[in-house]
Parts: C-alpha cells; structure tokens; sequence
C-alpha cells in the first residue's frame, strides 16, 4: 500500500460505497445495505484490503453523536421532559419484556444462563441510528411518532447506561460504589452546566459573529463534541452529552442553521458506521451462529413491533402509530454490540455467544431496515411516493 493508510482506507470505502450504492438504488435496496456490505467485502473477513477498521470504527462514533446533537437542536426543554414522562413506562416494560425473549430464546439453544442474561439484555435495546436516521425530518421534529420514537430511545440509552456500570465493575467493586452517586448526579449537573454556558457565554458568541459562517460552523462543533466528552468523563454516554449539546441551543434563532449546515457531516460518519459494522464481523465464526441468529433475529423483528405496539395503545396511542414505532425500533442496537463486546472481553462470554449478538444485529439491522424503507416514509425510501427527508 502507497501513501497514508488512512486515506487509502477512505478512498475505498467511499468508492467503493458509491457503486455499491448506485446498484442498489438502481435494485430499489436500503443504501444502508450498500455499506454494511462494503464492510464484509473490505474487512478482514473478506478481502481484508481494510485488515484494521477500528481505527475507522473510532472514527465512525462521531456519526451517532452528531446525529444525538441535531437531534437535541430541534428539542425545547419542557416539551422533551414531557415526553420522556409520557414514554417512561413503555420503555421500561418493552426492555423487560424483550429481556426476557432473548434470555428465553438463547436458554433453549443451550447457551449458559450468565450468557443467556447478556444476550437478554442485549435483545433490549433498539438502534438510534436506524431509528432516527430513517425518520423524515418532519416526522422526527413536528409529529407524535417521532415524540416517541426519540423518547424510547433516550430512556433505553439511560438503561444501557447502568448495564455497562454493572459490566465493568463500576456497580459491583465495593470500592468504587460511589460510581453510582457520581453518574445519578452527573446529568443534572451537566445540564445546568449546559444551560448556563449556553446563556452567558455561547449564545452571546455566536449573536455577536453570525454574519462569519466560518464561525457559526466550527462552534456548534466544538460545543458538541467537548460537552459529550465532557459527559463521557463524568460516567455518562458520549451520546447523552451530544442530545444535551443540542437541547442547550435549540432556542437560539439560529438552531435550525446549524442544523441544516452539519447533516452532511453526521451523514459522512454515518457511513463509516455501516461499514465498521460489516467489517467487524468474522464470517467464519457464522456458520456455528448462524440458526440460533436467524431464530433470535426473528423473534426480536416479530415481538418487538408487536409489544411497543400492545404497550403504546395501554397509553391511549392510535394502533397504527404503536405498530409505526414498534417497526421503526424493531431491531436491536448499538448498545448491544458494545455489550457483547465488554462482555466477551471480561470472560463473561464465549466467542459463540458473542457472535450470536453480532450476527442478530447485522440480521435485524438490515431486515428492519426493508421493512421501515418499503412500509413507512423516510429519507432513503425505495417508492417515490415515501421518501421524505
């Protein structure tokens, strides 16, 4: 290889996502299975031309906190804690319920109870990325549906919150027990620190130089990544601190501008993201996996529709909207692959186990993914008549 490895890395990536795209835009495919897939062919399970992604795997987490950060810019405050109150009890009795399938489902395939939990706990948790990223901007920011889309997710993020505690130790050493304390009260502390940031010294800034773009392009920038950094170091989510970034500023007039200059940004990590995901998984370790996967990522893209569904009209939602949102967050997340990983990593579970979550992921990532692009708007529709952006 000539050159940096980082751009050669880059090159093929994109080029490579490119034509992968077009010929699936041309078969009427999600784009999002154009880049998964270049992930296979790339990494080390396939061509290995990408023999390294975790470096582009780093990178890629950028995607989702820019995604949380223009997600918070359109929240007003009073209007999100509303949500969050009216969405509480759904979200915890959706993660029990899917809890206790996952658990059901890998006990039957023989899989320990200790690895049997996990693989329950992962089966709780729904993809932000797929979620949000498949929701038309006017359904995301001005309807119901995604109210409550958003709001499911931001609760199941503070659950996952807790199990990577309990997974590295941090809730269980004696030692450290005051981890706990420290987290609970990190998120108030990081909001007021948000708030009064955001009033004295950010919005006065940026009120001052809105006639220099530069400007208004680099702030928001760094307002974003430092405070989920910021929340990353008090034992939050880089995620949670980026959502609050943008909520901080959602008043400003200027929010929307913002916005609309740093989508093509979230969208080139984004793709990163998919790719990372494919070239992550060892294809050789699918044939041991693969019946158990294809059994636990059935149950997960059937149940999981059908209880958000169940739970949402117990709160007075339409059936229609319960089915829309349940589809949308029909698959498992992020958060479960980075629970697979700590897991196996800490020798809490087996290789096979692990790829099991792997496997489930990649299967319901993509199968949700045709059923929300073919069924319901969303920017990436097969039909002209859905796509929404």
């Amino acid at each position: 290889m000539h050159g940096d490895p980082l751009v050669f890395s880059f090159f093929l990536i994109f080029s490579s996502a490119a034509v992968l795209a077009t010929l699936a835009l041309y078969t009427r495919q999600p784009v999002i299975v154009a880049y998964v897939a270049i992930g296979v062919i790339l990494g080390p399970s396939g061509t290995s031309l990408i023999s390294d992604p975790s470096l582009i795997s780093s990178i890629s987490q950028i995607g989702i906190i820019f995604l949380l950060f223009l997600l918070g810019l359109d929240m007003q405050p009073g209007k999100l804690v509303n949500m969050l109150k009216s969405a509480l009890l759904v979200g915890i009795g959706s993660s029990a319920a899917f809890f206790a399938l996952g658990f059901g489902v890998a006990w039957l395939f023989g899989y320990a109870t200790t690895e049997s939990a996990l693989i329950g706990i992962a089966m709780m948790f729904s993809s932000t990325i797929i979620g949000i990223k498949l929701l038309p901007t006017t359904v995301l920011h001005h309807r119901r549906t995604g109210e409550l889309v958003v709001s499911l997710l931001l609760i199941q993020d503070l659950i996952a919150i807790v199990v990577l505690l309990v997974l590295t130790g941090g809730l269980l050493d004696l030692s450290e027990g005051m981890k706990l304390v420290r987290v609970v009260l990190a998120l108030p502390l990081l909001i007021l620190f948000a708030w009064a940031f955001v009033r004295f010294v950010l919005l006065r800034l940026l009120e001052k130089f809105d006639a220099i773009h530069e400007y208004i392009f680099l702030v928001p920038i760094g307002w974003c990544l430092g405070l989920a950094e910021m929340a990353n170091l008090a034992g939050l989510s880089l995620e949670i601190g980026a959502f609050v970034a943008g909520v901080s500023i959602a008043t400003s007039p200027i929010a929307m501008y913002i916005a609309t200059n740093l989508k093509p940004l979230r969208d080139f990590f984004l793709v990163l993201f998919f790719f990372s995901l494919g070239a992550g998984f060892k294809l050789e370790l699918l044939i041991d996996v693969i019946v158990p996967a294809i059994v636990l990522a059935a149950v997960v893209l059937a149940a999981k529709p059908a209880i958000f569904r169940l739970l949402l009209q117990g709160t007075r939602e339409t059936r229609e909207m319960g089915w829309e949102v349940g589809f949308r967050l029909g698959q498992i997340s992020e958060f479960s692959l980075l629970i697979a990983f700590i897991a196996s990593a800490n020798g809490m579970m087996g290789d096979d186990a692990s790829h099991l979550v792997q496997a489930t992921a990649i299967l319901t990532f993509l199968a949700s993914s045709y059923i929300v692009v073919f069924r319901y708007p969303s920017p990436i529709a097969v039909s002209d008549a859905l796509r929404r952006d």
